[in-house]
């Protein structure tokens, strides 16, 4: 039947369990009242039809916990409270008709006799107890419901910060950034067309790499630092010689795993408000390192620095800048945030991040030192 269909695996297996428990323990109970108190077979055919009407009652009291759930708390509890004194005359009743009524004991006051002695027995209880039971699992399987409700809310909450991050990360490519480079393959289009294929391949290599950084899987450091290489070749088309590039690398971090252009907005932070507006242009270096686990990582420039107009301190959007700290704390901990220094000679932006497969002090190894002129 499809509304069966429709009721989750956890109730129908819920509803199995009880139903198992209790076919057990009317069981036990049925065989040990006919063997040794009333040897005669009516003995089981009772437990069989109260076992019948209990499989019904449970699956009642499950429909009547799930309606009730609606309401606030004190409504819940009367409405149990009336649910169970239901359950006893209804349950009790039934039982006084398979024992007593069946035997001739068929007024009123056999029936009131009857309850009231289930009343001042263990019986009571037992009846009782078959309610509270059914309501007690009803709840437990909410409160873990909720549990993993609130898992899968976090959960979808993750996944659309993660789409923010992958909208953030694919328009940290500035559009005049874009349009300045077609500018500049219009023009060499003119007056070199080697240049301009060459050009046009590093804008296609970047755009491939920020597209391909929605996986967001981390990214080895030698593919990061590839493609600033990359976007800076393409602004030194622009720029000319008044732009300059050098690196410094630790060999034994080119391997490390960062988050996908984590770098580039501090790259463009410093062509931007360092270099661009002054008249002599100047020189972003770019420095990684290693101190045992720790890595340090370091964007400095040359140019205008606290004498910029526009420095990112907050006067500027800053997008690109709070969103890389925003990452580096999201991956890396509160620790990894960004540090900045605007001086008179320049700018400078760095962080540290954590090698977690290398807590010990690592073996000095090469730097790798590269100028872009």
């Amino acid at each position: 039947m499809k509304w069966l269909d429709a009721i989750p695996r956890i109730w129908k297996r819920a509803y199995l369990l009880i139903c198992l428990w209790y076919t057990i323990n009317f069981t036990i109970s049925a065989v040990l009242e006919w063997r040794l108190v009333n040897p005669q077979y009516y003995v089981l055919w009772t437990a069989l039809f109260l076992l019948e009407a209990l499989f019904v009652s449970i699956l009642l009291i499950f429909l009547w916990s799930h309606w009730l759930f609606k309401f606030k708390a004190v409504w819940q509890i009367t409405g149990h409270v009336a649910g169970i004194i239901f359950f006893f005359f209804g349950m009790g009743t039934l039982s006084y008709y398979f024992s007593d009524y069946l035997e001739g004991y068929v007024y009123l006051e056999h029936w009131e006799e009857y309850m009231v002695g289930l009343l001042s027995k263990r019986d009571a209880l037992s009846i009782h107890d078959q309610y509270i039971i059914t309501v007690g699992v009803y709840y437990v399987i909410r409160y873990f419901e909720g549990l993993q409700k609130q898992e899968q809310e976090k959960s979808e909450l993750a996944l659309r910060n993660k789409e923010m991050q992958i909208s953030l990360l694919k328009s940290q490519i500035n559009p005049h950034f874009l349009f300045n480079t077609l500018n500049s393959i219009s023009t060499l289009v003119n007056t070199s067309k080697e240049q301009a294929r060459k050009v046009i391949s590093q804008l296609s290599d970047i755009f491939r790499y920020a597209l391909d950084s929605h996986s967001g899987e981390m990214v080895k450091l030698v593919h990061e630092i590839e493609f600033i290489e990359n976007y800076v070749r393409i602004q030194q088309v622009r720029f000319g010689d008044r732009l300059k590039f050098q690196k410094s690398i630790d060999s034994t971090c080119l391997g490390i795993f960062i988050p996908p252009m984590i770098l580039q907005p501090l790259v463009e932070n410093s062509v931007k408000y360092g270099i661009a507006p002054k008249e002599e242009g100047g020189t972003i270096f770019l420095t990684v390192r290693r101190s045992g686990s720790i890595i340090f990582f370091e964007i400095r420039d040359d140019g205008l620095g606290s004498k910029a107009k526009k420095v990112m301190d907050g006067s500027s959007s800053g997008v690109g800048m709070l969103n890389t700290d925003l990452r580096l704390r999201s991956y890396f901990g509160v620790k990894s945030h960004l540090r900045v220094l605007a001086t008179e000679q320049g700018y400078s932006v760095s962080f540290f991040i954590e090698d977690k497969n290398l807590r010990t002090p690592h073996e000095s190894q090469p730097i790798l030192e590269n100028q872009l002129v």
